[in-house]
């Protein structure tokens, strides 16, 4: 018998906690037919609040990244939609992160230095919208605190028409710009 069994036997029953069977309960995220969170953002400072509940009352797309100047974001997500003749299609466009006003602005800066595209770089400093939309994910010791999954939400009249959300997180596939804007 093994020494952890042997320790058991002298706990009391009441103390022995059973344990969990694996889950198999699907993600409660967001998902069309869901109203866009009523909730303010920031663009290119703290005092510049936007709300999408009320920036998207026609056709739009939310694309949520885990961070500002990460390897996948600045290298392949972002600029597959900066990039794609399809982007004017999609009304209004915006890229939120869990970043402060000025590292979005620097971002958008950098991805985007004459703004041909129309993207704006929103900041979603305290996670309050990420979390409303059930897209947060514990990051801690990656990126400092919880941040977003990687997602895009095509949107119509404050609704979401289609949600894209990676199963893993962070991955770039299912809310690839060729994915999204088909």
């Amino acid at each position: 018998m093994s020494h952890s069994r042997g320790l058991l036997r002298l706990l009391p029953r009441s103390t022995i906690v059973a344990s969990r069977p694996f889950s198999t309960t699907a993600p409660a995220f967001v998902k069309a037919g869901d109203s866009i969170p009523d909730v303010d953002l920031v663009e290119a400072s703290p005092g510049n609040k936007v709300n999408l509940a009320k920036e998207l009352q026609g056709k739009g797309l939310v694309i949520g990244v885990p961070a500002a100047f990460s390897p996948a974001c600045s290298a392949s997500h972002i600029p597959g939609y900066l990039n794609s003749a399809s982007l004017k299609e999609a009304g209004k466009v915006f890229v939120v992160s869990v970043n402060d006003a000025f590292v979005m602005k620097a971002w958008g800066a950098t991805l985007d230095p004459q703004n041909k595209s129309g993207i704006r770089f929103l900041g979603d400093p305290d996670a309050k919208f990420t979390e409303a939309l059930d897209l947060s994910f514990e990051s801690a010791s990656i990126f400092g605190n919880n941040r977003s999954k990687r997602y895009a939400l095509k949107v119509e009249d404050g609704k979401v028409k289609e949600a894209y959300v990676e199963p893993d997180n962070t991955g770039v596939d299912v809310s690839s710009a060729d994915k999204v804007l088909k």
